[in-house]
């Protein structure tokens, strides 16, 4: 676990390249500012009040590609169950801070979740 990377994921820079391309320039890896918790937004598009999240399939448990490990599987479903209850928390906060939040998951097309504004 120790090995996934916070940030500039290749799902995420393929998002990042693609809004760039739009026009839209955003923040990185930042604190939304008016939340109660320290909750990082992968892309925070400031003035449109957009914070962007690039979820990948096991970690968030995606219907379609997340899949549990045979090994332990008991610990890694409360693991993932967790870490898919501290979304919707974190999404329930910036969304009463006014914001608008978008889950794109690493195998959708970064054109199509591109076209945010």
């Amino acid at each position: 676990m120790r090995s996934t990377g916070r940030r500039d994921t290749q799902p995420e820079l393929r998002l990042r390249r693609a809004l760039h391309r739009r026009g839209l320039r955003f923040l990185v890896d930042a604190f939304p500012p008016g939340t109660k918790r320290r909750r990082r937004v992968d892309v925070l598009l400031r003035g449109a009040r957009i914070a962007v999240f690039v979820d990948g399939c096991f970690w968030h448990s995606c219907p379609e590609h997340g899949q549990l490990p045979k090994t332990n599987r008991g610990w890694w479903q409360r693991k993932l169950e967790g870490v898919v209850r501290s979304d919707r928390d974190t999404d329930a906060e910036l969304t009463s801070a006014g914001r608008l939040v978008v889950r794109v998951r690493e195998h959708e097309d970064p054109e199509l979740a591109g076209s945010l504004s």
